[in-house]
């Protein structure tokens, strides 16, 4: 099977950076029934940022408005999934770089069953650009 990219919106919140606030954030997401397709967060300036990918965006502005979480965005990242298989990043990084085109960011992961997964950031200049260079084989 091939490779599922496609672009997602997503929206970045600062929280602080100590046990229990990224549970603050998730949780009233949780019980509002957002269904959240990415979550990735790290250090950054004495502080953590978190990139939360939403499925419904507009939901979750509505919830995060409610519950006053200072959010940015929305942003556009590329989602990839695919059938797990030594180099699977190699591949699609060395497409990116035939391209010109930088990455910024990238996380990607085992999803089990014989599955993995990505978030990948580019230039919001260059993320159409990107997916169709990652979707064409």
């Amino acid at each position: 099977m091939a490779d599922v990219i496609r672009t997602a919106q997503y929206f970045k919140v600062q929280i602080g950076d100590k046990p229990g606030t990224l549970a603050g954030v998730l949780t009233p997401l949780r019980a509002a029934g957002v269904n959240l397709l990415a979550v990735h967060a790290f250090p950054r300036s004495r502080r953590t940022q978190v990139d939360v990918v939403p499925e419904d965006p507009t939901s979750f502005k509505a919830i995060a408005k409610a519950h006053k979480l200072k959010m940015q965005g929305p942003k556009m990242c590329l989602l990839i999934e695919g059938d797990d298989r030594p180099g699977a990043m190699a591949d699609l990084t060395d497409r990116l770089r035939l391209a010109k085109i930088n990455i910024i960011s990238v996380t990607g992961l085992c999803a089990g069953q014989g599955r993995f997964g990505a978030i990948l950031w580019v230039n919001p200049r260059d993320v159409k650009k990107a997916a169709k260079v990652l979707a064409s084989d």
